[in-house]
């Protein structure tokens, strides 16, 4: 009984201290009595900068957006009130549809000239009613500032609907740049020095809201060459033992490609190697050996085997994710600057829930870092949407120089989307 109570203790405490580092990252210390601005804005210092931001086209289209969710709320809330017990039925949707009633007002100049003065003339005006309609909407909306290469920057807004990949595209129209899979939305983190490329997938809104509320992130445009480096040379994933593994003919990497990727499920490369591993809260760094299996990353205890039931956890996918460093060599001693972090996404600051690993050279950052991505979205439930996928085979097809079908990202009796 001694035993269960030491380590019901030690349970309650490491629920504690995982408790107070999500606490300091996503809520800040009773300063919230007025609406919180910063939920509607990302990379200002406030929601009415950001939409001062906004190009006057992005801001009407906003208010029509806002304007037509509020219509529609309110036309909700008088159907429910003409309505309450729900005992009256309405007709068929047919019949509503196809004979429609509408009554005009009539319109006298005065009621025009009204009309005209309720509605936002200015900027300002529309700003000002801006504010209020997004307070008011069900759809959670972000206003971002995206950095370019260049130091300029893009305002757009965003929805919780809204893949990476949409606000990828938004970006290709707006600096007319080349639509490729190669660009990619970059968050970085100044206090952790991470950077991290969000996946085409997900939907943007969610990892910007981990944001806390001071923080110094910034959101970046910029040209990630390695992004599908997976699909495009997938020699270096799959056969990294082979010293020859660099060159390899058009066939033999679809052949690999089907094999790994073409399936029901994603297989994940069999990466193991020695990493240096950072002890929780010193700057003191020890070899392990490591091994990459789907569920996560497993290393080797002293005087054991590489033996499956020899294996040690060292971190699991479901909740982290994994991000690129700069400079720990400085700021932590390592070994070398090719580290990499796996942790939550609500982590902004320091915390022992942080697993720091370093390699000895960029080829194997790169290796693992990437395999680490393909084994987080192996199930097939998780891939990227069509969309990307589509864009991945044309990428594919010209690199191979062969031609890839749509069924090899969509197999027949597996729906993505």
């Amino acid at each position: 009984m001694d035993d269960i109570d030491a380590m019901f203790s030690d349970l309650l405490g490491e629920m504690d201290h995982l408790s107070q580092s999500l606490t300091e990252a996503t809520v800040s210390s009773g300063e919230d009595a007025a609406p919180q601005e910063s939920s509607f804005s990302i990379g200002f210092n406030n929601l009415n900068e950001s939409l001062n931001e906004l190009e006057d086209h992005d801001l009407d289209a906003l208010m029509v957006d806002l304007e037509s969710k509020s219509t529609d709320q309110q036309s909700s809330t008088h159907n429910d009130t003409r309505n309450p017990t729900g005992n009256e039925t309405s007709p068929p949707a047919v019949y509503q549809e196809s004979e429609p009633v509408v009554t005009f007002p009539m319109i006298t100049t005065q009621s025009s000239r009204a009309v005209k003065m309720n509605e936002p003339q200015t900027k300002a005006d529309k700003i000002k009613v801006a504010l209020e309609k997004l307070k008011e909407a069900k759809v959670r909306k972000l206003i971002i500032k995206v950095l370019m290469s260049d130091n300029s920057s893009k305002t757009l807004m965003v929805d919780e609907r809204q893949t990476v990949r949409d606000v990828l595209d938004t970006l290709f129209e707006k600096t007319h740049c080349e639509n490729s899979i190669e660009w990619s939305l970059c968050e970085t983190n100044p206090d952790l020095q991470t950077e991290r490329a969000f996946e085409d997938h997900e939907c943007l809104v969610e990892p910007l809201s981990a944001w806390s509320r001071l923080s110094e992130n910034k959101l970046y445009f910029l040209s990630t060459p390695q992004k599908y480096m997976m699909f495009t040379e997938p020699q270096i994933f799959y056969m990294w033992k082979k010293k020859s593994s660099g060159d390899m003919n058009s066939q033999a990497k679809e052949l690999l490609i089907k094999e790994h990727f073409g399936g029901s499920t994603t297989i994940v490369p069999n990466l193991e190697g020695v990493l240096y591993l950072k002890e929780d809260g010193k700057k003191v760094w020890k070899p392990r050996y490591f091994m990459l299996r789907a569920s996560g990353i497993y290393y080797v205890p002293k005087g054991k085997t590489k033996s499956s039931t020899d294996l040690t956890c060292f971190v699991r996918f479901e909740k982290v994710n994994v991000y690129t460093t700069s400079s720990y060599k400085q700021k932590y001693r390592a070994p070398t600057d090719f580290c990499f972090l796996l942790k939550h996404p609500c982590i902004q600051k320091e915390s022992p829930y942080i697993k720091i690993l370093c390699c000895e050279d960029k080829h194997t950052l790169l290796l693992w870092v990437n395999s680490i991505r393909i084994a987080k979205v192996r199930n097939p439930t998780v891939l990227p949407p069509w969309k990307a996928r589509t864009q991945v085979h044309k990428l594919i097809s010209l690199k191979l120089n062969h031609h890839l079908t749509p069924d090899f990202f969509n197999p027949p009796g597996q729906e993505y989307l």
